[in-house]
Parts: structure tokens; sequence; C-alpha cells
């Protein structure tokens, strides 16, 4: 089977990174909440190809992009790093 153009060159799918701010913690958690109930509908092979993580601008600003400040959208309890890895 031929592969697309496109995985020629990229063998993996970027992450998709959200960024929320405009509204207080408890916002920021039903947004989360709604991203989660939203990764429900894709495709499993989806969600380990094209990692989704989500965090709000407050934590970014506070403790930068490299710290376990995000959250996957399939596990919105968990905290990670930008690439993923789990933090305790």
């Amino acid at each position: 089977m031929q592969r697309e153009s496109w995985r020629r060159r990229y063998p993996l799918f970027p992450r998709l990174l959200f960024v929320l701010d405009g509204t207080g913690p408890a916002g920021i958690d039903n947004r989360i909440d709604a991203l989660n109930a939203a990764t429900r509908q894709l495709s499993p092979l989806f969600l380990h190809d094209v990692p989704i993580l989500a965090t709000a601008m407050t934590e970014l600003l506070q403790h930068g992009p490299a710290a376990p400040v995000w959250r996957p959208a399939a596990q919105p309890d968990h905290r990670a790093n930008w690439m993923g890895a789990r933090r305790p």
C-alpha cells in the first residue's frame, strides 16, 4: 500500500495544543471537559496518532511550555509536558 505523500515527509502528525484564556479556573475546566467529550467522538487511532493537549494561558505564562501544565484531552485529570510525557 502506498503512503500518502505528506506521510513520507512527516511520519508523525503534529500535536494539537489548545491554550485557553478569557475565563477563570472553572471556565477552563468546563472547556477541557468539553474537549474531552469531543475526543470521545474521534477514532482511537486518531487519538493515538495525534496527541491533543490543553492548558490555561495563566499556567503557561507562569510555568512555561515545557512544564507539566498540559492536560491530555482524553485524560483531563492527568498533567503532562508538551511532548505528552506524564509527570507525577
